[in-house]
């Protein structure tokens, strides 16, 4: 068959490889091409088992795998091959040097671009798709325009607005396209191919146009704000604890202000995922090195509540508790950072598994997804861990749960078997306040919400 267009993306993690997926599944006529360095990850993406899970995301790689959707260890001739690259790799949070915590590590980014130098033969249009600082397609335009002859390089932005566990929906129905260029001829030129490849199922309304620089910035920015809505209510939530207000009726009046809106209002342990804290940090370091200081200490804190909630939570726990967790067993209910994902990065409950294995706690950990990852998260760290998949038998013989991801399946738990199979008196500490707290209480447990009165019967 004789495609349409020709499309590479090298990056197949959880924002390049979904992103393909749809792109090959709303246009069948053009053949779509995923690359990575990381081979065990390629092989995933072409077996039954994928290395992703999100809900839909199966049934389009499923439909569109081997007909114009592929997976392919060869990044040099696929380089060569394809006209439009997507760029999709990782962009973690420095360790090292200059910006060491908080700057966004860029080499993988930049090995990348001298990939593309190295290999093509052909002009290219060259799109981020990682979530990137401000001026970095700056980096890759020089690199890229050290080719000599007629070869000729075009750098747009592309930044992703995707959420893990709604990401195929985001994808199909996204609330905008951004695609940032320069204002020049080649570069409104390469926006409007760009543009044609949306404009297949998104209607032109939703793509939304800038110049390079604030499609970078506005990743960043918007994503800060989502964060800054849930450190503000937890920092609430905290305050409705010493008052005995209830965070979720303070949550719904504050929400029904059309001003303000209800979503990122619900009170519970903090975000995680691998953008939030991620991309704060990085706009910090920006708002530093421009030399924007309280700017910078205002996002910050954002960073600091939720450090400071996930803390609070644990010392809730130990006090409780009767000041001691030594011996204990305790059921970990979710390790995803949030529901209908597999994704384990920077989910609260890494840390939060850490302090209690830290108290000479015994950990039972539970999810319907994430297991595998949390083993993974955990590897290396001493203390008595076993992973169980069947929430029922992983709460046998436990002193307390602890709910620390919001699965569905965790609402609609058969509470009272649950706590005739615990040790006594049993606790129940939700992070999420996604349960029937009073059901809970009059079941026997002992309840401790996040933001409201504790129900206690001691």
């Amino acid at each position: 068959m004789k495609f349409k267009k020709k499309i590479l993306c090298i990056g197949a993690g959880y924002v390049g490889a979904p992103s393909m997926a749809m792109i090959a599944y709303k246009c069948p006529d053009y053949r779509v091409t995923v690359v990575d360095i990381n081979h065990e990850r390629i092989d995933a993406w072409n077996s039954s088992q994928l290395p992703v899970y999100e809900p839909g995301l199966e049934r389009i790689v499923k439909e569109t795998r081997g007909k114009n959707l592929f997976f392919s260890k060869d990044i040099a001739n696929q380089i060569k091959d394809n006209d439009i690259i997507f760029v999709s790799v990782n962009t973690p949070t420095k360790t090292y040097g200059a910006g060491a915590d908080m700057a966004a590590d860029l080499q993988y980014w930049e090995k990348t671009a001298r990939q593309i130098l190295k290999y093509s033969q052909s002009s290219k249009i060259v799109i981020e798709k990682s979530t990137l600082p401000v001026k970095t397609a700056l980096a890759m335009e020089k690199i890229l325009s050290s080719a000599k002859g007629r070869i000729k390089f075009e750098v747009l932005s592309n930044p992703e607005f995707m959420a893990e566990g709604t990401a195929i929906n985001d994808l199909e129905n996204p609330d905008r396209v951004l695609i940032g260029s320069h204002e020049t001829k080649s570069g409104l030129k390469a926006r409007r191919e760009l543009m044609g490849i949306y404009a297949r199922w998104i209607p032109l309304k939703k793509i939304i146009t800038s110049n390079l620089w604030s499609s970078e910035l506005s990743k960043l920015v918007a994503n800060a704000f989502l964060a800054q809505r849930v450190s503000s209510i937890n920092s609430i939530s905290a305050l409705c604890e010493k008052t005995e207000a209830d965070i979720t009726e303070v949550a719904r009046a504050v929400g029904m202000d059309s001003r303000i809106g209800n979503k990122f209002l619900k009170a519970g342990i903090g975000f995680g995922g691998s953008c939030f804290k991620k991309d704060i940090l990085n706009l910090v370091y920006l708002c530093s090195y421009y030399g924007l200081k309280d700017v910078a200490s205002y996002w910050e804190s954002v960073v600091k509540i939720n450090q400071y909630q996930q803390e609070r939570f644990i010392a809730n726990i130990l006090n409780n508790m009767f000041g001691t967790l030594a011996g204990k067993k305790i059921c970990v209910l979710g390790f995803a950072f949030k529901a209908d994902t597999s994704d384990t990065r920077e989910s609260p409950a890494i840390y939060i598994s850490q302090q209690l294995l830290a108290e000479h706690a015994e950990i039972i950990i539970s999810d319907p997804r994430a297991l595998k990852n949390a083993a993974m998260e955990l590897s290396g760290i001493e203390g008595n861990i076993k992973y169980v998949e069947d929430t029922y038998r992983a709460a046998a013989g436990c002193h307390a749960l602890v709910i620390l991801t919001d699965w569905d399946l965790y609402r609609r738990l058969d509470f009272r078997k649950i706590y005739r199979s615990m040790v006594k008196p049993a606790f129940l500490f939700d992070g999420r306040n996604i349960i029937d707290h009073k059901k809970c209480f009059s079941i026997g447990f002992n309840v401790y919400p996040i933001g409201k009165k504790a129900l206690t019967h001691l």
